[in-house]
């Protein structure tokens, strides 16, 4: 496996008019301590970057449509040859918004929709409206012909309207659907108790896979699910079959479960680089240090691609090349970024040989 920076994920602001319940980085409207970088620092960071890398850049919060500036850094970027994209909450888009979009040439835009009606969504988002803002915002990608993928995060919460929420997605007309099963960090510390249990986890990963078989026109794929991957292998041995699974142009999806630092990572708005968005620690700061070097030369990132220094039954795990486990949730439950996955129930064949990534 090549290790290239592929998708890079920027925290261009901490300021969000939202204050969801899961929120990795407790972003709320004022934020103290994190401010927003000048736009030329933007520059320098982009420039920074594209010596190095054309990975795709996603603009990123709490809500990057806080920011004035937001389609200047957009604009940038796309000059210097990375495929833009922006992750919103949706409630702020408008008719100038989504003119600017495709005036930046903004690739895809992601949404999130965490309930299949406004009661459940809004209640996850800490904000009444906020449903609405998002069926508004669907609205208007449509109208200006504007690509959008759309996330849904779970918890015990919201977990009885999995399959209700696939279909809306589906009936929206959207590019793709990722369900992220909660790491806690941030405000999700504060959610501990609501987390999906290890027993239902496999339960929901096993429907994914049954409805992405039959799945023709939307394409799906579980966040924060590493072990989707092994029960893949283990479901297409057991039915015998080999499924052809679809991954975005933008994607680095393909079959591997967690990229942390391997294929993806962060940029906090304080500079700092980190393994991806819920694993809040530093392989350095691209203020600092050159993207490169920390890239190709931090130790975080550098043990995350060690497979055979995992611990436990991660490290003994025959599918540990294409699963790893989901390294920012045994560093947030544990501490130990390197310690098995948390919510794995997996027990490893004694002896078994690893099954290589494909």
């Amino acid at each position: 496996m090549e290790f290239q920076p592929k998708w890079i994920a920027w925290e261009i602001t901490r300021r969000c008019n939202l204050k969801c319940v899961h929120c990795r980085s407790s972003s709320e409207l004022a934020v103290v301590g994190h401010p927003d970088f000048a736009l030329d620092e933007a520059k320098a960071i982009m420039d920074d970057i594209a010596t190095y890398a054309s990975p795709v850049l996603v603009l990123s919060g709490g809500e990057p449509l806080l920011r004035e500036d937001v389609f200047d850094i957009a604009r940038y970027g796309t000059g210097k040859g990375f495929r833009m994209c922006l992750a919103t909450n949706g409630t702020l888009v408008t008719d100038a918004v989504c003119r600017n979009i495709k005036d930046a040439h903004i690739k895809m835009v992601s949404l999130s929709l965490d309930g299949a009606k406004a009661e459940t969504h809004d209640n996850f988002r800490n904000q009444q409206g906020a449903f609405a803002g998002t069926m508004n915002a669907i609205g208007l990608f449509k109208k200006y012909d504007i690509p959008f993928l759309i996330n849904s995060s779970f918890t015990v919460r919201n977990r009885p309207e999995i399959p209700e929420i696939y279909r809306l997605v589906k009936s929206l007309g959207a590019t793709a659907w990722y369900m992220f099963m909660i790491v806690p960090t941030g405000r999700g510390e504060d959610i501990m108790d609501e987390l999906i249990p290890e027993d239902v986890y496999d339960e929901i990963l096993a429907w994914h896979y049954e409805v992405e078989k039959q799945e023709n026109e939307l394409l799906m794929r579980p966040t924060c699910a590493p072990h989707y991957y092994r029960i893949v292998r283990q479901k297409d041995k057991e039915q015998g079959e080999k499924n052809k699974r679809r991954s975005l142009q933008f994607s680095t999806g393909g079959s591997k479960g967690c990229l942390a630092g391997q294929l993806i990572c962060l940029i906090d708005v304080d500079g700092e680089v980190q393994p991806c968005s819920y694993f809040a620690k530093s392989a350095g700061n691209i203020k600092k240090t050159p993207f490169k070097k920390i890239w190709e030369e931090s130790k975080l990132f550098l043990q995350l691609r060690d497979f055979k220094g995992y611990k436990d039954n991660c490290g003994k795990c025959e599918y540990v090349e294409v699963c790893g486990g989901c390294r920012a949730r045994a560093y947030s439950m544990t501490g130990d970024y390197l310690a098995q996955e948390p919510f794995c129930s997996y027990v490893p064949r004694r002896g078994a040989v690893q099954d290589p990534v494909e």
